[in-house]
């Protein structure tokens, strides 16, 4: 096993309003034992679990990185939290946690498969930018591989896994030449997957890709005090209609549905690992009184703000 343990680092400042949650969140940076080479590391979900018995699934507690998580579940079944929402991965699937994400591991149980971790400079930057849509922070979690790519997928992280443990078979700066080309390999091969598709051919919308992405900007400044449509259209100087069509481009999803899941992964994470409460997290929230912000907690999640609250305080994530 290469990696030893990764150690928490200073969360970066971050604006009004989300510093005091992200800070409660540790922040792990990638740490390898000296003699791995750069920031790519490869093993299987059993044998990291096996080696790091206190890390940090023991108790389950959230956390996030700053490298990439992806994991190719080729038995049974994995659970993983990413931003506070249980990720149920298949065999076949891929996870993929990006950079920034708050994650909170499950214990394995039967799941077995590829773990690749890396860190985003490993990439060459060709190889970067042809990925953008897929190593986005909003791309999504869970990904469904094409049917005509599945073996080949697999395969290859076989051929990655093997590559990585062949250290000291030959030249190191050979050893990791061929493990950045099976690596870009395979997540190219990857951007083919239906999910990514879907992301992909929405950035090709130059015009809506760049009003979801100013749009997104507003939203992360103002989620607590604008909830409606027009008022992200006034800011962005654009109709609901555009900024709508832009949504649905680019997410899927209308723009209220888009500002409601903000809303909800701040609540989550500020009755979670942040210890708020109901009527504090209200207020921050700008609902007008804790009833309506239960209602609108109780609606999405199924669980009133203090049922989560407890819940999460017993889990410790």
């Amino acid at each position: 096993m290469m990696v030893d343990e990764r150690h928490p680092r200073r969360s970066p400042r971050v604006g009004r309003g989300v510093q005091a949650v992200q800070a409660a969140v540790p922040l792990y940076g990638f740490q390898p034992p000296v003699g791995t080479p750069y920031g790519l590391e490869v093993s299987t979900v059993e044998d990291f679990f096996a080696e790091h018995d206190d890390w940090p699934w023991n108790p389950p507690r959230p956390g996030r990185a700053t490298f990439h998580y992806l994991i190719l579940v080729t038995e049974g079944e994995l659970l993983h939290d990413v931003d506070h929402v249980t990720r149920t991965v298949a065999c076949g699937q891929w996870l993929w946690v990006r950079p920034g994400h708050t994650q909170c591991w499950h214990p394995p149980g039967s799941a077995r498969g590829v773990f690749i971790l890396f860190e985003p400079d490993v990439l060459t930057s060709d190889a970067a930018r042809l990925l953008a849509p897929l190593t986005a922070h909003e791309a999504p979690a869970v990904l469904n591989t094409h049917p005509d790519d599945a073996t080949w997928l697999r395969q290859t992280a076989l051929q990655l896994l093997d590559e990585h443990r062949a250290l000291g078979r030959r030249r190191l700066d050979v050893h990791h030449a061929l493990r950045r080309s099976l690596l870009e390999s395979l997540l190219l091969r990857l951007a083919n997957s239906p999910d990514a598709t879907a992301t992909g051919a929405a950035a090709g919308c130059t015009g809506r890709r760049d009003t979801y992405a100013r749009f997104v900007d507003a939203l992360e400044l103002h989620f607590r005090e604008l909830h409606r449509a027009a008022d992200y259209a006034g800011l962005l100087g654009c109709s609901v209609r555009t900024l709508s069509r832009a949504a649905r481009d680019a997410a899927g999803k209308g723009v209220r549905e888009v500002i409601d899941e903000r809303r909800l992964l701040e609540a989550r994470r500020l009755l979670g690992s942040a210890g708020w409460d109901a009527r504090a997290v209200a207020v921050h929230l700008g609902f007008t009184d804790p009833a309506n912000f239960g209602r609108f907690f109780r609606g999405r999640t199924g669980l009133a703000p203090a049922a989560f609250a407890a819940r999460e305080a017993r889990t410790g994530i």
